[in-house]
């Protein structure tokens, strides 16, 4: 296996970027954490979801001492409350990039919000601000429709965009309409004209894909079950109690507290919780594999046998690089 194609868009820093992204659950974090004990990297986190303080064992968040010998930038940088943006990741990210190249090192992105990579890659476009009474309309309106007639809509008036967004992803779907009905442009077209904040660095993309479907469902179901006997319960109770906090929050709407969320409000039972974190799960998965092979960007790796070669590869490519 040869290191992932590097580009290069201009000469800004010979120091690469490393890009490490795949579906939850096959192994990422693992793979950054072994590569970083044995080489000048730093790993930063590309996840919505461990950003938030509190949110530990349902985000598979490393261990404390682990992250006190291996350093994590973008974990615990905000609290459940807060609304955290693609903007906000990616002008965080470029910080913390700098600021490693500048320590002579190498930054990892590592995790698997493919929104946020997107941005990375592809740039964010200037969107128009946010209409609260426009928003109230298509708030109604789903209400009385649903958000797959939403949804229908989009794509109407933004087939692309429509493509890249599930049918029942309220806050997605509601910014898509809002971006053509203010601006009277498509967002897939202000997004296509965008420029990559990553312009002008060498970077190297790799993406874990696993060959066989009931491998990851295997893998999913059973870490879920493990953060269970984990107390994960017991993490999203202490959540609920703050009183502060609903399902309203983009924190308490990430994959498998929601899930657990209803249980504690009385919606569902216990075993039938787990059995719709799985599902949901694993319809995270399939989607970031969707995005993955839509945009063609990373060299693919099988995470059950790749990681040895990948990691020697990437130990002599930053060896050559004299690191």
């Amino acid at each position: 296996m040869r290191v992932a194609e590097s580009f290069t868009a201009g000469a800004e820093s010979r120091l690469p970027v490393y890009l490490l992204t795949g579906p939850t659950g096959t192994g990422k974090s693992d793979w950054a954490l072994h590569l970083a004990e044995q080489a000048p990297v730093e790993i930063v986190s590309v996840d919505s979801a461990q950003v938030y303080r509190g949110l530990d064992i349902g985000t598979a968040k490393p261990d404390p001492s682990v992250r006190e010998r291996i350093v994590h930038h973008l974990v615990d940088v905000c609290d459940p409350r807060e609304s955290y943006s693609a903007g906000r990741f990616v002008g965080e990210a470029i910080e913390h990039i700098t600021a490693i190249h500048a320590r002579g090192r190498v930054p990892l992105l590592v995790g698997g919000t493919m929104l946020y990579f997107r941005a990375l890659l592809q740039g964010l476009a200037p969107l128009p601000q946010a209409s609260p009474e426009l928003r109230r309309i298509l708030d109604e309106r789903a209400a009385r429709l649903g958000w797959p007639a939403l949804h229908t809509e989009l794509a109407r008036l933004d087939p692309i965009a429509a493509q890249r967004i599930q049918p029942q992803d309220r806050q997605r779907i509601q910014r898509a309409l809002e971006v053509c009905l203010v601006s009277g442009e498509r967002l897939s077209e202000l997004q296509r004209r965008s420029r990559s904040p990553l312009a002008g660095m060498r970077l190297s993309v790799w993406a874990l894909a696993p060959r066989e479907r009931d491998w990851l469902h295997r893998r999913l179901a059973g870490r879920f079950h493990a953060m269970m006997t984990a107390g994960f319960l017991e993490e999203v109770r202490g959540l609920h109690a703050r009183g502060d906090l609903s399902t309203h929050h983009a924190s308490m709407r990430a994959v498998g507290y929601r899930q657990l969320w209803a249980h504690l409000e009385g919606e569902c039972g216990l075993a039938e919780a787990v059995e719709r974190g799985i599902f949901a799960t694993r319809q995270l998965a399939k989607r970031q594999l969707t995005w993955m092979r839509s945009e063609n960007l990373a060299r693919c790796l099988d995470p059950e046998t790749d990681e040895l070669s990948w990691n020697r590869d990437v130990r002599r490519e930053l060896r050559e690089l004299g690191l």
